[in-house]
């Protein structure tokens, strides 16, 4: 079977976008219209002929629109393969007609529960005859022509173009669209009765799903294809929903990266000016401060080397000032809630350079899951939300902290959790001083960190590292005294970890002998 003319449409549509336009262009090609409900009625207004499903079933609609469609003189007409000669016989003994094309788009269950809707108008709002229709004429593709969206219709009208038929090739596309469809509309509804109906964390079928695939060049490497989804319901907005105002297509490993630099600039929303330089999906420098500009200036002094080819966030508006500086070196992406106009002229110099607004930051807070593919399953866990505040905070040694070296030690601790294991951060005065990320124990991560620090007093001719006088965070505790003696080497006074070793006591009479201040935090932020 290659084309198949279109005598008879059923059209029953939520999205009412072209459905003027195809109608007229159906009707025009001799194609009986048949419809129901406020599809029929916006036929009519536009002065086509409109043949009601309730007369092609001999029922009326019923019990609030649930039950029109459901029915054998319309799933018989879109189920019957055309040359079964006992379906033939079937359909000509119940004088059942052939439908030939289905145009078709669902209830707006998505739009319902992101308005906030009460669950009757939720429940209300789960498709039963559309989806049972879709799923028909899909299956019998061979036969029927489905259609699902608004975009296809331009495709289907240069389809009819040529003869008023359909091929094969196009119903076979637009029945794995419809099929996706339908895929991603139970999903939504199971996610919605698992999450927010049953506050179910981890419901016994897992449904994940995603649209509007945008293909990218390549993935982490140039032999591994990519694309980019973005979820099907309620989701946060981020890197995938910015504007892009300028600059050569996002890559894979941009949006990786990008993606870390906003969840990191999102701790410091509605804060003072702050900056993160992002490079391999660790921050190689942060900084807040009382302008734009010297928050770059002090996150960029943490690892220039690093910051070289990397992602940069803010978390305010960016100036003209700030994004000159910024232009002084190579950088992939820069992200911004907004950018002043001096800021997009001097980024206009930069062409490859990419720019993004992301309006709101999303909040760092928010509940959701992480998912992780492995051979043979998922894992699945909840978003890493955790957080800690100046009270949940236990002085273990006999020095407690500073005022200044408590803020430094919180500065440090909410940048460690967006660190790759085994994670250390020096910070001082609000800005990173060294950061040891990915290795594979904490000393090493401590002794990285530290020489990032020295090389950078070197490079700028400081007096010393601003190491010393700094706070240490540590993703984990210290399973030994030798990452917090090699902190305290390099000039370290206080030090944020959660505990929990068995060697706590070994660690905490190191860090007194070192006269450091050192406090627990009873949770860990492990990030791999």
């Amino acid at each position: 079977m290659a084309d198949v003319a279109i005598k008879r449409a059923l059209l029953s549509v939520s999205d009412k976008s072209g459905l003027v336009e195809l109608g007229e262009a159906l009707a025009a090609r001799g194609v009986e219209l048949v419809s129901t409900g406020g599809t029929a009625r916006a036929l009519r207004e536009a002065g086509l002929d409109v043949r009601d499903v309730s007369d092609l079933t001999g029922f009326p609609e019923m019990m609030d629109g649930r039950v029109k469609t459901l029915h054998p003189m319309v799933h018989g007409g879109l189920l019957a393969v055309r040359d079964n000669p006992e379906h033939a016989a079937a359909m000509e003994a119940h004088a059942i007609g052939a439908i030939d094309l289905v145009v078709v788009n669902l209830y707006p269950f998505e739009a319902t529960v992101a308005k906030g809707a009460g669950r009757d108008e939720i429940i209300e709002n789960i498709d039963i005859g559309g989806p049972s229709m879709v799923r028909s004429a899909a299956k019998n593709h061979q036969f029927v022509t489905i259609v699902t969206d608004p975009a296809d219709y331009p495709a289907l009208l240069g389809e009819l173009e040529a003869s008023g038929a359909t091929s094969l090739d196009f119903r076979r596309q637009c029945a794995a669209k419809a099929f996706a469809a339908t895929a991603a509309y139970d999903s939504m509804i199971s996610q919605w009765f698992a999450f927010a109906d049953q506050q179910q964390r981890f419901p016994q079928f897992l449904a994940i799903n995603g649209k509007a695939p945008v293909e990218l060049r390549y993935g982490e490497n140039p032999h591994q294809q990519a694309a980019l989804y973005t979820p099907v319901g309620p989701h946060a907005r981020g890197i995938a929903q910015a504007e892009q105002l300028q600059g050569k297509e996002l890559s894979y490993n941009n949006y990786n990266d990008a993606d870390a630099a906003l969840e990191l600039c999102a701790e410091f929303a509605g804060g003072d000016p702050a900056v993160v330089i992002v490079k391999h999906a660790n921050p190689c420098g942060v900084a807040q401060a009382a302008t734009l500009l010297e928050a770059w200036n002090h996150a960029l002094a943490c690892d220039s080397v690093s910051a070289f080819g990397g992602i940069v966030a803010v978390n305010t508006e960016l100036d003209g000032e700030t994004a000159a500086a910024i232009c002084e070196i190579f950088t992939e992406v820069v992200i911004a809630p907004a950018v002043s106009e001096a800021a997009r002229a001097a980024f206009a110099r930069k062409k490859n350079l990419r720019l993004l607004v992301t309006g709101d930051l999303p909040d760092p807070r928010r509940e959701g899951l992480a998912v992780k593919p492995i051979t043979g399953g998922l894992l699945v866990q909840a978003r890493d939300n955790g957080t800690i505040s100046e009270a949940d905070l236990k002085v273990v040694t006999q020095r407690a902290p500073t005022e200044q070296e408590l803020k430094d030690c919180l500065f440090a601790w909410t940048v460690a959790r967006h660190v790759k294991s085994n994670a250390i951060v020096y910070a001082k005065d609000g800005a990173t001083a060294g950061i040891g990320a990915g290795q594979m124990n904490r000393r090493d991560s401590s002794r990285i960190a530290a020489m990032k620090a020295a090389e950078a007093a070197e490079k700028y001719g400081w007096d010393q590292s601003r190491t010393v006088g700094s706070a240490v965070a540590s993703d984990a505790f210290f399973p030994f005294a030798d990452g917090l003696l090699a902190a305290a080497e390099a000039g370290a006074s206080a030090i944020i970890q959660p505990g929990g070793s068995i060697r706590d006591e070994e660690v905490i009479t190191a860090a007194d002998e070192q006269g450091l201040a050192m406090v627990f935090t009873g949770m860990r932020h492990f990030r791999h």
